[in-house]
């Protein structure tokens, strides 16, 4: 078994939007949040006011302790005061893709038991649609401004009483991201005030934030990664976070620029940008005094070139998984120059691990043996939403959470992260869930069979690569028809990017995808 060197942490006994913005009185007039784009800056005293009079307005519009509200945007400033305000009326907070098709969204509505959605009005079509699909939604509140909506700009002028919520911080969920765990179709991963909070502390030792410190929010908030690195704990801290709706490389590079960015909290794919693009050049990049990248394996060398190209000591990495709010392991950031290429950190505060023998479950490994990773500590999920079986799988009777992942431990503590037991694709940092594409494959009318793998591109990022078997009848089905189909039903980071056609698909005598064999020929 191996430990964190550092002390454990006690389990934070706050509600999220407490424990963020406990300090807000303190950090006054300094800057909270500010719009990449436009410039538009919200002080941390009025990040906690507007929240505070939001959470009045959901709290009178009817949201009750126990509901469920689904935020579906892009980064917006926006976003976290929505959140917060969610959770202060008592809410649970599911994050959606936003880029989810109609279908998709419905079904996570349907499976969480959301009663409101709130979105921004270029979304809207898709969120009235996933409503009527699902049912069961009160009200969808647009963050911006749109016919027969009510809007969260109007709701601020709300002057009912602020919603006194008793919450639980060990039981009740705060967050309910939506995960495809090691296998399968996406789960909802819930996440309590206490889990999500006492990651936040476990962090700070290793990563912290102070005031001052400009931390540029490109990757989604949606996303657990995003939701922590670079809304929580920023705000926890009292550093200014710069919000950006989406990743486009001169934009994100300006934003640097303009707004003297510290730190960036990134993903393998714009860490190849940074590394390789010609318009890097173009940009005084000075102010960086770190990267951390996480959400999907970093090549040693690209991060090399990435620090060399910048001037930066050398990148970390961090590993996690959602089920874990998200955070298990990182390059502390005062070692980042000792940290051996490659690895994924060191265990933070509060944490333990075990590598167990792929072959053998029940036999412990030590130094530099690869074996799956398995994770005890305060930030483990409660569970996956009305999924014991799921549960069970994945935590054991002891507390032990099962990643899926293989991984190996030197001497000094450092983990790599050397492959995946499970058989999620993770593509540029998002999941997706191979037999949730095989099930559309398969209602294809001239497709007969199909399995889905992850497979290297020229640039070195995972894709989903199909193997298709055809009808007798449907000889002529070619490559783009079949990623067309697919393209048409599903998010862009969902869409099969190649396809191979083959007589049959390799499966064991339990009807068990031999995916292995695939990855090999892919």
């Amino acid at each position: 078994m191996f430990h964190s060197a550092y002390d454990d942490v006690p389990p934070v006994e706050l509600p999220v939007h407490d424990a963020v913005l406990g300090g807000a009185a303190a950090f006054g007039e300094r800057p909270a949040l500010i719009d990449g784009t436009d410039g538009t800056t919200l002080t941390y005293e009025q990040l906690d006011r507007f929240h505070r009079r939001l959470a009045a307005a959901f709290a009178e519009a009817g949201v009750c302790k126990g509901d469920v509200l689904a935020l579906h945007s892009p980064n917006t400033l926006a976003f976290p005061l929505a959140f917060y305000a969610a959770t202060r009326a008592g809410a649970t907070v599911t994050t959606a893709h936003p880029l989810a098709t109609p279908e998709e969204f419905a079904r996570q509505l349907e499976d969480s038991g959301a009663r409101w959605i709130v979105t921004v009005s270029l979304l809207l079509p898709a969120a009235r649609r996933a409503a009527e699909l699902a049912g069961g939604i009160r009200e969808i509140i647009v963050c911006d401004s749109a016919p027969g909506h009510r809007s969260l700009v109007d709701m601020l002028a709300s002057d009912g009483p602020e919603p006194e919520i008793a919450l639980d911080p060990a039981e009740d969920v705060a967050v309910l991201p939506y995960s495809s765990g090691t296998t399968g179709v996406p789960k909802g991963v819930m996440l309590t005030h206490r889990q999500i909070v006492t990651n936040l502390a476990q962090l700070e030792p290793a990563v912290r934030s102070e005031p001052g410190d400009r931390i540029l929010a490109v990757l989604p908030l949606f996303h657990i990664y995003g939701l922590t690195a670079l809304m929580n704990a920023p705000l926890r801290q009292g550093a200014t976070v710069v919000v950006l709706p989406r990743f486009e490389l001169d934009t994100f590079l300006a934003a640097i620029e303009t707004h003297r960015i510290t730190g960036l909290y990134v993903a393998p794919p714009i860490v190849l940008a940074l590394a390789k693009h010609p318009s890097v050049e173009r940009y005084d990049l000075s102010s960086l005094k770190y990267v951390i990248s996480a959400a999907a394996p970093l090549d040693a060398s690209l991060a090399a070139a990435c620090a060399e190209r910048l001037g930066l000591p050398p990148l970390g990495q961090a590993y996690g998984m959602t089920e874990l709010s998200p955070g298990t392991h990182v390059v502390p950031l005062d070692l980042l120059r000792e940290a051996p290429p490659g690895t994924a950190g060191r265990l933070i505060a509060g944490t333990e691990m075990r590598i167990v023998s792929l072959d053998d479950p029940g036999k412990d490994l030590g130094t530099g043996e690869a074996g799956e990773i398995l994770i005890r500590g305060p930030q483990v999920m409660k569970g996956y939403l009305n999924r014991p079986d799921a549960t069970a799988e994945t935590i054991d009777r002891d507390g032990w959470l099962h990643t899926g992942d293989v991984g190996q431990v030197d001497a000094d503590g450092w983990l790599f992260v050397v492959d995946r037991v499970k058989e999620l694709i993770k593509y540029k940092g998002f999941q997706v869930a191979p037999a949730e594409l095989e099930a559309l494959l398969l209602t294809h009318p001239a497709i007969a069979d199909a399995a889905v793998v992850g497979a290297l591109n020229d640039e070195g990022n995972e894709i989903p690569h199909a193997f298709v078997v055809r009808r007798p009848t449907a000889p002529e089905l070619g490559e783009n028809e079949v990623m067309s189909y697919v393209a048409e039903r599903v998010a862009p980071y969902k869409r099969v990017r190649r396809v191979t056609f083959t007589d049959s698909v390799p499966r064991a005598a339990s009807g068990k995808i031999l995916r292995r064999e695939l990855r090999e020929r892919a």
